[in-house]
């Protein structure tokens, strides 16, 4: 993970929303289908709705994310589900309270 995408990927108020939202997914989310939300993760279509946004912006967003090493995704089906990875999380935390 490099840390200039790190920095990069939270520079955006969307971006720090989305990481917010899926700390934690059964809150924010509610049911999705049978689908375990902490485990699975969040629809993207839950994810643009929630947003207010289209889905190839909330796509985009995901990426830069997902780039930085801050959220990670599979596919199941049709349908893309995203979570948190946590330990690119703490790997942030790290460096911010090791450099700066």
């Amino acid at each position: 993970m490099e840390k200039l995408e790190m920095f990069k990927a939270i520079a955006s108020p969307t971006r720090i929303q989305i990481l917010d939202w899926l700390k934690d997914p059964e809150r924010n989310f509610g049911d999705q289908e049978g689908i375990d939300l902490v485990e699975i993760g969040v629809c993207v279509s839950q994810i643009k709705d929630k947003l207010n946004m289209t889905q190839s912006t909330a796509s985009q967003h995901l990426s830069i994310l997902n780039k930085a090493g801050l959220v990670n995704y599979q596919r199941l089906g049709k349908w893309t589900y995203y979570k948190r990875n946590e330990q690119g999380i703490k790997y942030l935390s790290e460096i911010i309270a090791k450099e700066l």
